[in-house]
């Protein structure tokens, strides 16, 4: 079975979205998330996909969970109607990262073995929010704070959870 992990951005308000795209630019986690997850599967809901400004993210198996699914096969990504079925999809993964939208975090929250949060230091308008975190069931691992700079204009903290009781 595949090591499922949860990777979200996550405002102190718990927003993570605003019409389909994210309410803030950090370009250091952007490039923590491409770090983690290239080389694995990627789990993500339809409207994540199709927020997505090229398509299918490179080097990562795109896993999408629809409640309707598309005729025929598709050539730039695989398409699930449970979560189940794309964790199936995933059976020769070594890990799968769920990336998003709230309800398939929402779904996955019991399921997933560790979270990697990048915790933004900041309030934002939004109508997506992250699921409240029952922490009693979590233990933090490692964090890395940062604060503001030219190109990250929130402070921000890269933090590892695991669930507490697995290996």
């Amino acid at each position: 079975m595949s090591k499922i992990s949860i990777i979200a951005a996550v405002a102190d308000n718990y927003a993570i979205g605003k019409s389909n795209k994210l309410p803030w630019h950090l370009p250091a986690d952007l490039k923590h998330f491409k770090e983690l997850t290239t080389g694995h599967a990627i789990l993500m809901g339809k409207r994540t996909y199709e927020s997505l400004p090229n398509g299918p993210l490179p080097n990562r198996k795109n896993i999408v969970l629809t409640s309707v699914l598309s005729e025929g096969v598709n050539e730039r990504y695989f398409e699930a109607d449970s979560l189940e079925d794309a964790f199936d999809l995933c059976e020769h993964e070594c890990q799968v990262f769920i990336i998003g939208g709230a309800s398939v975090y929402r779904q996955s929250m019991d399921k997933a073995d560790s979270m990697y949060i990048t915790w933004v230091h900041a309030e934002f308008p939004a109508d997506v929010f992250f699921p409240k975190i029952n922490f009693s069931k979590w233990i933090e691992i490692s964090r890395e704070d940062f604060q503001a700079d030219e190109k990250n204009p929130y402070p921000y903290s890269f933090v590892y959870y695991e669930r507490k009781g697995k290996k």
